[in-house]
């Protein structure tokens, strides 16, 4: 029984990244044994163990033979007889197949720490047309590594494009697209991401609305930078997803967000924000005219009152979409304008003996009042 380091860990290691999680790979060993050993077995659809200490997975060695479409028909065989080299020769790219010996020592059989030095994200072998999940991870992990000079291999881009073609890509997953998606969120530039689905014709059957907007270039520009300048920023993942989708459709005849969120199964959290903002983004520049009441509607539509959370993750997403423009003055009358609508007191009307529609009609009022008093303090 040999255990060996593989996988993210190892190139992250080499590229000088943090490493966020260890895998691991034994060769020569069987569950029976792995079991006996005191590893907790969590694998469905082959060997994997959890480290009774660590808790990081080991997986048994194995290969790997294609029976059916999609990234789930695979037979698979995890036995005693599997090499490392041949478990490492299924894997997607071939910076992803170095193992690390306990003495440090590296395993290299398809070159992938030349691909590291060269910049270069490159498929193994043929089969990796057999998985169209490949294909999404090949463009997070362009996401993920496009800030440090890495490029998407001419021939893996080409097999990837052959995968969209032969319809291979339309048996993903509604879950796996979206968990694919959602990481890319996380990474320095998650345009890539979007863009490298694109170039291989993926995008437009997966997202056909998004890429329509992507394919218009005026528009592509300013929106893939966006969704940058929030990777930069460090916002959460929402509201990177909500930039990238601001330019899409929210009218009830056509709500393009809402069935591409449901399509793919998305939390409503992300849903939500994404709808919001594309409907009312438009209507932040607005607010350099002190218009008390815009300044008010806008932030009952974001339910800023019960939701200030919310109010602060459409602010976030703004800045970014408008990231070339200086709304700062717009963003801090906002914020203001929320503050002071706040501290009107319900329970005051309350008091008043005023009932039902006529306490939201006074709190209306007063609330505008007082957004009107801020602006013309400031005018």
């Amino acid at each position: 029984m040999e255990t060996y380091l593989v996988g993210g860990a190892i190139r992250d290691q080499l590229l000088g990244l943090s490493v966020s999680e260890k895998d691991w790979v034994v060769v020569g060993s069987t569950p029976e044994e792995m079991l006996r050993q005191g590893f907790q077995a969590v694998g469905k659809d082959f060997p994997v163990f959890l480290h009774p200490k660590t808790h990081e997975e080991y997986a048994l060695a194995r290969t790997e033979r294609k029976t059916a479409p999609g990234y789930t028909g695979f037979s698979v065989y995890a036995a005693v007889d599997v090499t490392l080299e041949q478990d490492l020769q299924r894997r997607d790219l071939t910076i992803n197949a170095i193992a690390q010996q306990a003495n440090g020592d590296l395993i290299d059989p398809y070159h992938g720490q030349a691909d590291l030095a060269q910049r270069v994200l490159r498929h193994i072998s043929p089969a990796f047309s057999e998985d169209p999940v490949r294909v999404l991870r090949v463009a997070r992990f362009a996401a993920k590594l496009e800030h440090l000079g890495f490029i998407v291999a001419p021939e893996t881009l080409d097999l990837m494009q052959a995968m969209t073609d032969n319809g291979e890509i339309n048996a993903l997953t509604p879950e796996r697209v979206w968990k694919e998606w959602e990481k890319s969120l996380t990474t320095p530039r998650p345009s890539a991401f979007l863009r490298m689905l694109q170039q291989c014709g993926a995008l437009a059957l997966l997202a056909p609305a998004l890429n329509k907007q992507l394919q218009n270039q005026n528009v592509s520009q300013q929106l893939l930078q966006s969704i940058d300048v929030a990777a930069r920023n460090q916002h959460l993942a929402n509201v990177c997803f909500a930039v990238s989708l601001h330019r899409l459709d929210t009218d009830e005849s056509n709500d393009q967000i809402t069935n591409l969120c449901q399509q793919y199964h998305i939390p409503k959290l992300f849903q939500q924000l994404a709808f919001l903002v594309a409907t009312h983004h438009d209507k932040l520049p607005a607010l350099a005219s002190n218009d008390a009441t815009a300044a008010l509607t806008l932030i009952e539509c974001l339910d800023g009152f019960r939701r200030p959370q919310r109010l602060k993750l459409f602010i976030d997403a703004v800045r970014c979409i408008y990231y070339q423009d200086d709304l700062q003055p717009q963003i801090i009358r906002l914020q203001q304008a929320h503050q002071v609508a706040t501290k009107v007191d319900a329970k005051a009307l309350l008091a008043q003996g005023l009932q039902g529609a006529e306490i939201a009609t006074a709190l209306n009022e007063r609330r505008l009042q007082a957004i009107s008093e801020l602006f013309q303090q400031g005018s």
